[in-house]
């Protein structure tokens, strides 16, 4: 299964490693972090995405998330999934989600919860928000990534009960 990991910065990047650990092919992208060893960097975010089953974004804030959403649409496999593991604004959340069902893509909203030493050992938890079926095909990657994902709700749920806490 090959995924593309968007945002390989302190977080991101031991959160990629996780998935390549797992069995995953993960290709990544980030403008500004240096590639970490063993995932394969690409030019830009949607060559990371082309014809990837999986795409996880961990990205700094709505408008990136945003802008991320827009390149890899028309370029993964239909039906794929786009897991956002990012903390940003519940109506970026929502946007993206929207965005997703004019190709098909499966959107799953979960900030992850933990630090840098969490995400190393893979010991995040994950508040989802998105599809019962979207949150079952992200459950593989919540299992290499973390321990625990709990479902919330409708797209944008994982962001307000991230807000919440």
């Amino acid at each position: 299964m090959k995924v593309a990991f968007i945002g390989l910065g302190k977080m991101g990047a031991p959160m990629a490693l996780n998935l390549v650990a797992a069995g995953f092919e993960v290709v990544g992208f980030d403008p500004e972090a240096d590639a970490p060893d063993g995932i394969e960097m690409a030019a830009s975010a949607g060559d990371a995405a082309y014809d990837a089953d999986a795409v996880i974004t961990m990205v700094p804030n709505g408008a990136a998330l945003r802008a991320v959403a827009a390149q890899i649409r028309s370029v993964t496999v239909r039906g794929a999934l786009h897991l956002d593991c990012s903390t940003v604004d519940i109506e970026s959340a929502k946007a993206v989600a929207e965005l997703a069902k004019v190709t098909g893509m499966q959107v799953v909203d979960a900030p992850a919860q933990g630090g840098v030493k969490d995400a190393t050992e893979a010991t995040l938890s994950f508040l989802a928000g998105g599809t019962l079926a979207a949150f079952a095909l992200a459950q593989p990657f919540f299992d290499a990534m973390g321990r625990s994902a709990v479902h919330c709700g409708a797209a944008g749920a994982g962001q307000a009960a991230a807000a919440a806490k």
